[in-house]
């Protein structure tokens, strides 16, 4: 008895040497270690570089970067399921902002303790796509708002002023453009989520929703509503917005403006630098201004991306220093410089060397801080097909506006519910 006893107390003692070893290397007592940060495709490499400043000055907490695919739906799936199983291979993940919600429902995202991070520095509208339900789940990391791109040269022929109204618009559209061979508008309207997009910026436009209360209710089937798809709806009818647009996403619609096609596009700001580069049959000719509402300015979708910390992962403390290291204002600047990305952080915005390099900076400012997050929900994923499905159908003539709405009330009424 003595000798198992002595044999017990040895076994346990040789345990604890064993888990306080393992918590000695790995950093779980303290929050802090190595860590990986997922994101999509870097396209433009500037994210390593970024990361390598981090490496240089935290030797014991290096970031590895993952590279998912370039493809949003793929990134989804590749998130998803690793923090659906429960997975730490993920510490830091770049979520789309439109992901934050269902993601923070789901329990795969930590809430965040904010007291280190500079959301103080931030544009105050982006600061809405970072929250669910009263907490702050991620970090906003990069920003994007839809801006209105327009042929400066053909209106300044015309003697017009860019549009402020959707009535100006659609005038412009439907009268100019024609006499100078070009098609009116187009923005991105295959059903995808950027029709989604679309829509919802329209619908949001004209004072509607899509979803009220985070999700918890349906508020699709309303005059603003109405107003905002007919909007869409009659331009396809009315030939001002091309029937080759319900084909296009943003790199088709894109193509057709930069190739000298359109007089009025929808688009992200990334078009501004494609659209001015040598070579371009637009470059020199393409104005910017916010989007057009019914009376005055519109209000668009905001883009972009958040940083979020796996709820699993087994450095928080380490990963949550490095939110705070990515959104300070040295590497928003980069985010801008080397990624040609909209930065979050708000003095940027008016910096006068900035400005100078990218023109369409105090525009972009302005649509950000009237934008407004897409419709939250802890079912995002299939709240944004079924607007983009039923509403494609309303842009192709099969249902009447009101058919539409009511349908994707119906539909929007099952998602929230579960059924």
């Amino acid at each position: 008895m003595r000798r198992s006893a002595t044999a017990g107390r040895l076994l346990l003692a040789a345990l604890l040497v064993l888990l306080a070893g393992c918590s000695a290397t790995t950093g779980d007592d303290t929050g802090r270690g190595p860590i990986t940060l997922a994101t999509g495709r870097d396209l433009t490499g500037y994210l390593q570089h970024v990361l390598d400043g981090w490496n240089a000055g935290h030797p014991a907490e290096k970031v590895t970067l993952v590279q998912l695919p370039e493809a949003a739906d793929e990134v989804y799936a590749q998130m998803a399921n690793s923090l659906r199983a429960g997975s730490s291979r993920f510490d830091v993940v770049n979520i789309d902002v439109a992901w934050t919600s269902e993601f923070a429902a789901a329990g795969w995202i930590a809430p965040l303790d904010t007291r280190s991070l500079p959301l103080g520095h931030l544009l105050p509208s982006v600061l809405g796509t970072a929250t669910f339900r009263g907490r702050v789940y991620a970090m906003p990391y990069v920003t994007n708002a839809g801006l209105l791109y327009y042929r400066k040269d053909i209106l300044a022929k015309a003697g017009v002023a860019p549009p402020r109204t959707w009535a100006q618009l659609a005038q412009d559209a439907r009268t100019i453009a024609p006499r100078y061979g070009l098609q009116g508008y187009a923005g991105q309207l295959l059903p995808y989520e950027g029709l989604t997009v679309n829509v919802t910026e329209a619908i949001q436009s004209a004072g509607g929703t899509v979803l009220g209360d985070e999700g918890r209710s349906v508020t699709v089937d309303s005059p603003a509503a109405r107003q905002g798809l007919s909007f869409l709806v009659d331009g396809v009818r009315e030939g001002w917005i091309p029937q080759s647009a319900l084909g296009f996403k943003e790199e088709e619609s894109r193509r057709d403006f930069q190739d000298g096609h359109l007089l009025f596009l929808r688009n992200w700001p990334y078009v501004y630098d494609a659209a001015s580069a040598n070579g371009s049959p637009v470059a020199g000719k393409i104005g910017v201004v916010p989007l057009p509402g019914p009376d005055a300015r519109g209000s668009s979708v905001l883009g972009g991306s958040d940083l979020a910390v796996n709820a699993h992962s087994r450095h928080p403390r380490t990963a949550t220093d490095l939110l705070a290291y990515l959104g300070s204002e040295g590497v928003q600047r980069q985010v801008l410089t080397l990624g040609s990305l909209p930065p979050v952080w708000a003095s940027l915005y008016t910096d006068p060397a900035l400005v100078r390099r990218y023109p369409y900076l105090p525009v972009l400012e302005q649509s950000v801080r009237t934008a407004r997050p897409r419709p939250k929900s802890a079912h995002y994923e299939q709240v944004s097909l079924a607007v983009a499905a039923v509403t494609s159908d309303a842009l192709r003539g099969r249902f009447t506006v009101d058919q539409a709405l009511t349908r994707l009330s119906r539909e929007l009424t099952a998602i929230v519910r579960g059924h």
